[in-house]
């Protein structure tokens, strides 16, 4: 995860009344890291919740696209300050989002990070930590130094 994600890359509380809006700020926040546009970040990440929601359960959300100009994968975390509605598949709102970002030709690369996301936001006790954080550093050092006890 640390090759994905940069400190600057964390929202501890981040505020959204919907899943549009919460879209909106991690598509605004994504083009201040990246240089990419934010309207072509948050039309990519729209057309992708149109083909079924990333709103995995629990409280959590991957939402993801990829885009031509973008050099590398990347990602943005984010801890909203209170859940939103996001058409999750268990009908929960979600409070704890990860953002992920592939070039168009990521291919395996785009499909190794979400594993890697999707495999450490699937731990209910890491989940918990993440909510219990109450910093951006705080939340950054769980998800940049769990790795190498998740990967067993």
């Amino acid at each position: 995860m640390v090759e994905l994600l940069r400190p600057d890359g964390i929202v501890a509380n981040l505020k959204a009344s919907s899943k549009k809006q919460v879209l909106q700020e991690m598509a605004k926040r994504a083009a201040d890291l990246t240089g990419q546009h934010e309207r072509a970040i948050f039309d990519v990440l729209l057309e992708r919740e149109r083909l079924g929601t990333t709103g995995v359960g629990r409280g959590i959300a991957i939402p993801h696209g990829k885009l031509p100009a973008l050099p590398k994968v990347c990602a943005l975390f984010a801890r909203l300050d209170r859940p939103v509605d996001f058409d999750s598949i268990d009908e929960q709102p979600v409070d704890l989002i990860c953002l992920l970002l592939a070039p168009e030709s990521a291919g395996a690369d785009h499909l190794k990070a979400l594993a890697l996301v999707s495999r450490m936001l699937r731990n209910p006790l890491f989940c918990e930590k993440l909510r219990g954080a109450d910093t951006a550093d705080a939340i950054y050092a769980l998800l940049t130094h769990t790795e190498a006890s998740n990967a067993a």
